[in-house]
């Protein structure tokens, strides 16, 4: 029922407000179908807030939800999805807000089928298909390149045309399948699997010009993506464009944004190598010149060394050393024998000065009996008696024809000894 105001008796704005609220509440929970376009997590809070809009009109309604609820969904809920929700109408009075109080989020559509893709790549990610430690490099140069694609497509002349372009004498091995369609992922796994047993084959690479998300599905089928995965030779994904993500892409070796990317990622350029290779060449050279020339300095310094220069310069310096050492050894030696020569001319003069002989030199001798004893006295000579008389020179033989005694040592002579 209308609210009874008139210009005299105006309502105030809460009750308007509170009124409002009322017959809000009065609708009760709903189904609204529409596409996700804002999405709001505030920190602290256990509410999250997002913006409902509709897929054809120009309106939009919040939405609010318990945080609880948003994470439990899975995959998790982005911008751009298209959901239907289980809400209830809300009017908050103090703001004058009407928002949506989900309590049930369903994807459907397009949001339904990337839910479906999502809980796919979770199990094959569980199992490992994914690892990155499985993940082989690409060969250098490859012999031959094995190619899966739709005969006549955009894809095939873009990795084609490029590669070659690159290398001009690239060899290819394409192996057509249809990109497209229910029979797309069992074409692609057949010419996977020929392709995998030729041996001349080094990479394979399966591309695929842009296309609708439903257009893509054959690139995450369950079964290509396990038969990439046992392939043998290292493989290169280049489905659609950049922002298109397959499961292929997460299971091949190698992810190419466009054919025309993957054209060169598995061959290198022939103009940038033979740069490269030129290059190299030059710092080679370089190197064996600026080696050769610290070598020939180095032998520069070497000859230009006195020893090197004039190598009797140290013959001669070691001749005059070897001069000057033999001539001190000689006056050394001459000085110690001059030495030695006074040493014995003193020793030989105090033997001598000890010497009997030099005392007989001086006019003594001594005189001996027959028995070859020294007369000290002449108590021990008779007359008659012969002596031997020793001179410097020699003996005298002589006989004692008397004896006299010498007056001062005789005792009778001494007046003071006499009574």
């Amino acid at each position: 029922m209308a609210l009874d105001t008139s210009p005299q008796a105006p309502a105030p704005v809460r009750q308007i407000a509170n009124a409002i609220a009322g017959w809000v509440d009065r609708l009760g929970p709903v189904w609204v179908e529409g596409q996700i376009a804002q999405v709001s997590r505030r920190p602290g809070l256990n509410t999250v807030f997002m913006t409902l809009r509709d897929a054809i009109a120009d309106i939009s309604v919040p939405v609010t939800c318990s945080r609880t609820l948003f994470d439990s969904l899975n995959p998790p809920l982005v911008e751009g999805a298209s959901v239907v929700l289980h809400a209830k109408p809300s009017y908050y009075a103090n703001r004058g807000t009407l928002s949506l109080q989900a309590r049930e989020i369903r994807m459907v559509g397009l949001g339904e089928l990337l839910a479906r893709l999502e809980r796919r790549r979770q199990l094959l990610a569980a199992e490992g298909l994914f690892a990155p430690e499985l993940k082989r490099s690409l060969p250098f140069l490859p012999g031959c390149v094995g190619l899966v694609t739709a005969p006549n497509s955009a894809a095939e002349r873009d990795v084609l045309e490029n590669a070659r372009r690159r290398w001009p004498a690239v060899d290819f091995e394409v192996a057509y399948a249809a990109m497209q369609g229910t029979r797309a992922a069992t074409e692609v796994m057949e010419g996977l699997d020929r392709l995998d047993r030729d041996p001349r084959v080094e990479v394979i690479v399966i591309a695929r010009g842009g296309g609708s998300v439903e257009d893509l599905l054959p690139f995450s089928d369950e079964a290509l993506i396990r038969a990439v995965h046992r392939a043998r030779t290292p493989v290169v994904s280049a489905i659609g464009h950049e922002p298109d993500t397959p499961l292929l892409d997460l299971v091949a070796d190698v992810r190419a944004s466009t054919p025309t990317d993957a054209a060169k990622l598995v061959v290198p350029d022939v103009v940038e190598e033979l740069r490269r290779v030129v290059q190299a060449r030059d710092r080679l050279r370089s190197s064996v010149h600026a080696r050769l020339a610290r070598e020939q300095a180095g032998l520069d310094a070497l000859r230009s060394r006195p020893a090197l220069a004039d190598p009797r310069t140290l013959l001669d310096a070691r001749a005059d050393e070897v001069g000057q050492l033999r001539a001190r050894a000689r006056r050394t030696v001459s000085h110690a024998l001059d030495r030695a020569a006074d040493d014995i001319g003193h020793q030989r003069a105090r033997a001598r000065a000890l010497s009997p002989l030099a005392t007989l030199q001086r006019g003594y001798a001594v005189l001996q009996d027959a028995d070859g004893h020294v007369v000290t006295s002449v108590e021990a000579v008779t007359d008659g008696a012969a002596l031997s008389v020793r001179v410097a020179d020699g003996r005298i033989r002589a006989t004692t024809t008397g004896v006299e005694r010498d007056p001062v040592t005789d005792p009778a002579s001494d007046p003071e000894e006499q009574p």
